[in-house]
């Protein structure tokens, strides 16, 4: 039986994607996996007039992204046919750094992640308001030449910027071949190839997202031409960054990646502390926290690059202060760019 909640807040969220009659909307899941979701989006988009089915996947291996051929769309060109005869996927399998979803992108077809349990995408439901200043935050990187990044903790670390596209996500999507993640609320692009060089320094209240944990002891990050050239700490958080990188075997896994800055007020820092379905949850609160400095490591597929490594390590920081180039956006985690700013904001 459909949870009546669930199927008015994805129909809600449909009707921002702009879901009409005469579209074909393709859920994809994975096994077992998101059912209730799957079923009420199924609903959701009939209850628009669109045509709907629920394209099952085996999982096979698990990986946290779907790079160099791990997730279950490799190979399978009958399920890529199709997929990219859609108007729009609903992706709950994960096809994000895949070489499948850009294809899939460039067919026309817009694509919606959903990986978040349904109490996370009706707390950080997405607005048009949002999705404004995440716009303006992505039409300010794209005329940018160079952006640094400060704190008192010993962060400085400056980006040159031109070479890659900036991406916005602010939790739908309704224009042909674009993707988002629902939900979501932040913009980012990446450093020209070798042209980051600078210090970053982890502090307490800092995220681990790969797992899922907060910073307990300061970490300094040596960047030099875009990679991590050393590591060092003198607790466990030093130590266990570098055991998961090595554990890939992949020296790209030390590449700098996509950096930006949260701007979804909805979305809590805190969550990880106070959440009882922490297993559940991905790591969109932590993403998205308006004022975080998202600072990444890994692949950068999804910006057009070519570095697919499996190891991708998602590092939103606080009370960090970022220009690009003269313009100031944050001080100390505080948005003060008036055009991104919400008063009753902040983490």
């Amino acid at each position: 039986m459909l949870d009546v909640e669930m199927l008015e807040l994805f129909t809600r969220e449909l009707t921002l994607c702009a879901v009409k009659p005469g579209e074909t909307v393709v859920v994809l899941t994975a096994e077992d996996e998101w059912k209730d979701h799957a079923q009420a989006f199924m609903a959701a988009a009939e209850t628009l007039g669109a045509s709907t089915f629920n394209l099952n996947v085996r999982r096979g291996q698990r990986n946290a992204v779907g790079v160099q051929g791990r997730h279950p769309l490799v190979g399978n060109a009958l399920a890529m046919q199709t997929l990219k005869s859609a108007s729009m996927v609903i992706d709950m399998v994960g096809l994000l750094f895949s070489r499948e979803q850009a294809e899939i992108q460039a067919a026309g077809v817009r694509i919606l992640r959903v990986m978040e349990p349904f109490h996370v995408l009706k707390q950080m439901f997405p607005t048009e308001d949002l999705a404004r200043r995440v716009e303006h935050a992505k039409g300010l990187l794209e005329k940018a030449t160079r952006m640094r990044i400060t704190s008192d903790a010993g962060t400085d670390v400056t980006y040159h910027l031109g070479q890659y596209p900036v991406i916005s996500e602010y939790g739908y999507t309704h224009e042909p071949g674009r993707w988002d993640h629902f939900p979501s609320g932040f913009a980012f692009t990446q450093g020209n190839d070798g042209a980051v060089d600078g210090r970053v320094v982890l502090q307490p209240g800092d995220i681990l997202c790969a797992f899922k944990q907060y910073v307990q002891s300061p970490v300094t990050l040596e960047i030099r031409q875009g990679m991590v050239v050393d590591i060092q700490g003198d607790g466990m958080d030093a130590q266990l960054i570098k055991s998961y990188i090595d554990s890939f075997h992949d020296s790209r896994a030390y590449a700098v990646s996509h950096i930006g800055w949260g701007l979804n007020e909805k979305a809590r820092w805190y969550q990880f502390s106070v959440t009882r379905q922490l297993p559940l949850e991905h790591v969109m609160n932590a993403l998205s926290f308006y004022g975080n400095v998202l600072f990444s490591l890994g692949p950068n597929l999804e910006l057009g690059g070519t570095n697919d490594t499996a190891c991708h390590l998602d590092l939103p920081l606080r009370r960090c202060s970022l220009w690009l180039d003269d313009v100031q956006i944050l001080s100390e985690g505080d948005i003060i760019h008036p055009a991104m700013r919400v008063d009753s904001g902040g983490a």
